[in-house]
């Protein structure tokens, strides 16, 4: 596993409409990560980092981020993973390996982090993760779990089902064949990197055996997952499983509802969100 350190200088805690930039050495390169704080004024608040989906972006969670910091009185970070958003693509020939949720958890989010000068002992975090993005927050606290206060998991996977392949073999003819390509370029520097990277390690014959049980049992702290009951990319065995596992799990089902509920029921997710965190308080 490739060490991975972080640029000396941090940037500065401000909130700002426009997202800023650092830079990390990851695998054996350079790699600039885009972020924007938000709140950050409020030095007091619990800080919520913000873990995008595996086709997102910073800007791709529009609004969402800020209207759940408001409504939660918390800070918070949203950054966008290499080879997403404006963040430094990969190489052409770069191939994620099955483990690439856990070289996030284990390496990125701790290397900017530190980057961006967060104490992690001192302020410990909050993780609010989208599909990909919960699978690394779930990650994260079972790697760390001294630094974490509490994780929201919304759609997360858990271990690669027949509905998740078929749907994702989905978006690869979709990709292929219509516009999508054009509708990510809005949202990524290099559509390109953003969509093979994914979509080529969830079809890998070698990902279909991927689970995440025995750091499930790991996880300490207080746990939140949400799901779609209509979620095209998994089935509420991911959310349940979690449960099972960790017993301290809350599980909110969500009818209606399909893979991003943030989304499709906004409200209802920002509510039980906001119980859940004051539950913790």
């Amino acid at each position: 596993m490739s060490a991975v350190m972080a640029s000396p200088a941090a940037a500065p805690q401000t909130s700002s409409t426009i997202p800023q930039m650092v830079e990390l050495n990851w695998g054996g390169r350079r790699v600039r990560i885009e972020h924007q704080w938000l709140r950050a004024e409020d030095a007091s608040a619990p800080l919520m980092v913000f873990l995008h989906e595996g086709l997102g972006s910073l800007s791709m969670w529009r609004d969402f981020p800020a209207a759940l910091c408001e409504a939660l009185g918390c800070r918070g970070l949203v950054y966008s993973r290499p080879g997403y958003g404006q963040s430094t693509p990969r190489d052409q020939d770069e191939h994620w390996a099955p483990d690439f949720m856990h070289r996030q958890a284990r390496e990125v989010l701790p290397a900017l982090l530190d980057a961006l000068g967060v104490d992690t002992v001192k302020d410990r975090l909050w993780l609010f993760g989208h599909s990909d993005g919960g699978s690394i927050a779930l990650l994260y606290a079972a790697s760390f779990p001294s630094r974490i206060s509490g994780v929201i998991a919304m759609a997360p996977h858990i271990l690669v089902e027949d509905v998740s392949v078929a749907s994702i073999a989905q978006t690869r003819i979709q990709y292929l064949q219509t516009d999508l390509r054009q509708k990510l370029a809005r949202h990524h520097a290099d559509p390109d990197s953003a969509f093979w990277g994914w979509n080529d390690i969830w079809l890998h014959p070698d990902f279909r055996s991927w689970h995440i049980d025995a750091e499930l049992a790991s996880i300490t702290c207080p746990l939140l997952a949400v799901q779609g009951v209509n979620d095209e990319y998994g089935t509420l065995e991911q959310v349940r499983g979690i449960a099972r596992v960790a017993p301290q799990c809350q599980v909110v089902e969500l009818a209606g509802c399909g893979h991003s509920p943030h989304r499709d029921q906004r409200d209802r997710l920002i509510e039980a969100a906001r119980h859940f965190f004051q539950q913790q308080r």
